[in-house]
């Protein structure tokens, strides 16, 4: 989808209330595109919203926000229902909402892991559940969905959270095969660690081994993110990979897996070497 495209667009941002889906609402502003988005938490949506407004490109445009918890499906479904009733159906669909609380397996509760695909998963099955008939009748569109790095490589400390990137792509890749007869391409984000509010959180409970494998790629900022996945978007590539770092442990992990283990391996070992030394 090219930049010139976005110009009189319907976007919906899932998850776009800070973090890597405030910046794309507001690039996605700036290229002249109506921005609707959506979020838990009433504050910061206004706050974002007033974010948009400014970086919009004309006053004509309309930015508006949404409370929406993404892994309430029946409340995603009317949400969506009375939305499209309002506005009109999308044009892009943009699946930023997730969560991450990296820990050991063993530390890591049922409810925990059951929450984690819940909104990692589940949530972009519901956006998508729910707008899908109204964007297919229009015969072209653009879902993405954000995964992680970790959707493509198992981290230590992030069983359940790659569980639902890994899961999340997957999905992401059928529905690709799917929907491109009827005119809607498909792509999956992949960032990295990336400086969000989010990324904060997990710095809270990461254990030392995955903090020591995280050390050996590059932070990015959640602009970066954005710009990337713009620019992945106007080559509508499938899988969007922000970061040569990030892109080479990819092609790394695909060709030789065996030297991402070993580097991931003995990042663990230091840790746990200098942990009984």
């Amino acid at each position: 989808m090219k930049a010139t495209e976005f110009d009189g667009a319907q976007v919906y941002v899932v998850g776009g209330s800070l973090g890597i889906g405030l910046a794309v609402a507001q690039r996605v502003a700036a290229l002249g595109a109506d921005v609707t988005i959506f979020a838990r938490r009433r504050e910061p949506l206004e706050r974002a919203a007033d974010a948009v407004r400014t970086a919009c490109r004309r006053p004509s445009q309309s930015v508006a926000w949404r409370q929406l918890d993404v892994a309430d499906h029946d409340q995603v479904v009317a949400t969506m229902q009375t939305l499209v009733a309002e506005r009109g159906a999308p044009d892009v669909l943009i699946n930023c909402a997730g969560r991450a609380y990296p820990h050991r397996f063993e530390d890591i509760t049922y409810a925990q892991f059951a929450e984690t695909m819940v909104v990692n998963l589940h949530g972009c099955w519901n956006t998508i559940q729910a707008l899908l008939p109204h964007m297919k009748p229009k015969g072209r569109g653009y879902i993405v969905n954000t995964s992680s790095v970790a959707g493509l490589i198992g981290v230590f400390g992030y069983t359940d959270y790659c569980a639902s990137k890994f899961a999340l792509v997957g999905f992401s890749e059928a529905l690709r095969g799917e929907l491109k007869p009827h005119g809607i391409t498909v792509s999956v984000l992949c960032p990295p660690d990336t400086d969000t509010p989010g990324f904060k959180t997990e710095n809270l409970t990461k254990p030392e081994e995955t903090r020591a494998i995280s050390a050996t790629t590059k932070v990015l900022s959640a602009g970066a993110v954005a710009d990337a996945l713009l620019r992945g978007m106007a080559r509508e590539r499938f899988l969007i990979i922000p970061g040569l770092d990030s892109r080479m442990s990819v092609l790394a992990k695909r060709f030789v897996p065996g030297v991402v283990y070993w580097a991931m391996d003995r990042a663990v070992a230091k840790v746990r070497s200098s942990a009984t030394g």
